[in-house]
């Protein structure tokens, strides 16, 4: 019995060392849902090595910082580390990095801030007690992440996402590094207010401080839910735009073909009468590059190149070497939906490469690229293939992914070096570059 009663004086007593006992355990706790929170949010996907590395690495600075940092100071520092963790070890953005972490912070600044009202103005539970005496603190913090992981279901299973960060503007990210640069301020304020003066201020004007930091939250939430509307409507613009033009190039080949057919069908039948194969095995690879604009044409379509970015990039870039007298070959056997990596590191890729091909191309006599995106069962892989006639039979495949090399000297050379820098964070890519007398080929490698 009188441990039982040595147990509970303890729990209910001020015990610092208790309660930073207690904290390690709940750092876990909040860390997990808290990532579960925000990669679900802003759709992050990360692999479960990755997520174990930084929930390791994050559990451990968060105890260092709880020992040697003093509240609330340390909230800062861990708005700084924390984001970093997130970009390093989640693989992600640095907006989406500095966003999780933001809206981690808000999402506890606010329930904190209620918890502690309410348990002063309902349980007289000063702010001071609810830190430094066990129960108490124990009871917040498992209430505090109940609501969170409940926040986490709900939110998972409205699909409620936010995918603006990977494609936007460069007004538009200044746009959200102001706000996110006013959120880290009003969470500082906030901390600041609940752990040195939440007894002392009224609480008409605690609460009223709640209320802003919530709707200030919500507001948030709801502008980057506008704004993701409005970007995928522009794409959406930009994409009809795209296909509209490829439609009407098709239609008027196919009028011209049709409009040319008795003329086409009279001039083989006079190469077959006077029996010139030479000639007229000309004449057909001649007509097959015509057919292959109209192949192309009805490639160059939203349900079979099905995803909204990578349309826009190979269409565009299509568009553009037909405009340099490039005779493009196009070959799409792959459900874009299924590709294994990220769709915004694919088309910075992808994109490099369809413009390190056109150039080299436009220079020479022989105007050609081929376009390649398939899956290779038998090696487990998916492959996008790019292959462009070249003039410089010199070109050292090795030594054009060095930093600063070009063989334009007006060129910066970072394309394939940046290209190389996205590899190296990937464990399932690869580019294998080869070229022989007539192709140089650039072959990604998408290992599932």
């Amino acid at each position: 019995m009188e441990i039982l009663q040595n147990i509970w004086m303890a729990l209910t007593s001020e015990n610092e060392m208790l309660v930073k006992l207690i904290s390690i355990p709940c750092m876990f706790i909040e860390i997990t849902v808290s990532m579960l929170l925000f990669t679900t949010i802003l759709n992050i996907q990360p692999n479960k090595k990755q997520k174990i590395k930084y929930l390791i690495s994050i559990s451990i600075f968060a105890i260092i910082s709880a020992t040697f940092i003093p509240q609330p100071y340390n909230t800062f520092l861990n708005m700084i580390v924390y984001s970093l963790f997130i970009f390093f070890l989640l693989k992600t953005t640095i907006l989406k990095s500095i966003f999780a972490e933001i809206l981690s912070l808000l999402l506890t600044a606010s329930i904190e801030s209620i918890l502690v009202t309410l348990s002063h103005k309902v349980f007289g539970i000063t702010s001071f007690q609810l830190t430094v005496i066990p129960i108490y603190r124990f009871i917040s913090v498992l209430i505090l992440y109940l609501i969170m992981f409940a926040l986490y279901l709900i939110i998972k299973h409205f699909k409620f996402n936010i995918n603006i960060f990977d494609d936007i503007s460069t007004r538009t990210k200044t746009l959200f590094l102001i706000n996110f640069a006013i959120a880290i301020i009003i969470i500082g304020i906030q901390f600041y207010l609940l752990y040195f003066y939440s007894t002392s201020i009224p609480a008409i004007i605690l609460v009223f401080s709640i209320l802003m930091l919530i709707s200030y939250l919500c507001i948030s939430l709801y502008s980057l839910y506008k704004t993701a509307k409005l970007q995928a409507t522009k794409k959406d613009l930009e994409e009809a735009q795209l296909y509209n033009k490829t439609l009407t190039i098709l239609h008027d080949n196919i009028r011209a073909f049709k409009h040319d057919f008795n003329n086409i069908v009279q001039a083989i039948g006079g190469y077959i009468s006077t029996e010139d194969l030479p000639g007229l095995k000309k004449f057909y690879s001649e007509l097959l590059a015509d057919c292959q604009n109209s192949n192309n044409l009805n490639v160059l379509n939203p349900e079979v190149i099905n995803d909204p970015a990578i349309y826009s990039l190979i269409t565009s870039k299509y568009h553009k070497a037909l405009s340099l007298g490039i005779n493009v070959k196009l070959e799409i056997f792959l459900d874009l939906t299924t590709l294994n990596m990220k769709i915004y590191e694919f088309t910075r890729i992808f994109g490099i490469l369809l413009d390190n091909a056109i150039e080299a191309t436009s220079e020479c006599e022989n105007k050609e690229i081929i376009i390649c995106i398939k899956k290779e069962d038998s090696k487990n892989r998916q492959l996008a293939i790019v292959k462009n006639t070249y003039k410089n039979k010199d070109i050292d495949t090795e030594k054009i992914y060095e930093k600063g090399y070009s063989t334009k000297p007006n060129n910066t050379g970072l394309g394939l070096w940046k290209v190389r820098q996205i590899l190296k964070t990937n464990t399932n890519l690869n580019l294998y570059t080869s070229k022989t007398n007539d192709y140089f080929s650039q072959q990604l490698e998408i290992y599932l």
